[in-house]
């Protein structure tokens, strides 16, 4: 469970990368997750830095909201940016932990905006 007590996680996507992902049922990782070993994850409060470190200035990105209770052992908080516990996930991404996922419009500097209700 996350720190600010909630099981939902947050995984920033090219919308092509999420395409591929539902036409074969898994999401086995972006580039940089596959060349970690891992699956990089946010919680609700960790989500805009990762999207302004990362992410600026890419366009036709999505939000994956996921059900971190759903993934089992496979899912591991450790410490990262600035000490902060983030999720990982050691296995590919069953696409029924997914509780929703949402565009992220870029905006004329670069960042984006997020769904309502996302801290």
């Amino acid at each position: 469970m996350a720190a600010d007590g909630t099981d939902i996680i947050y995984k920033i996507v090219p919308a092509e990368l999420w395409t591929e992902a539902e036409q074969a049922g898994v999401f086995g990782g972006a580039p940089i997750d596959l060349a970690d070993g891992y699956i990089h994850f946010s919680t609700g409060a960790q989500t805009r830095r990762t999207a302004e470190l990362y992410f600026r200035g890419q366009d036709n990105l999505l939000l994956v909201a996921v059900d971190g209770g759903k993934l089992g052992d496979a899912l591991k908080y450790e410490a990262s940016r600035g000490g902060d516990l983030f999720p990982h996930l050691y296995a590919p991404l069953a696409l029924d932990a997914v509780l929703w996922k949402k565009p992220m419009p870029m905006r004329q500097d670069g960042l984006h905006d997020f769904p309502e209700g996302i801290d």
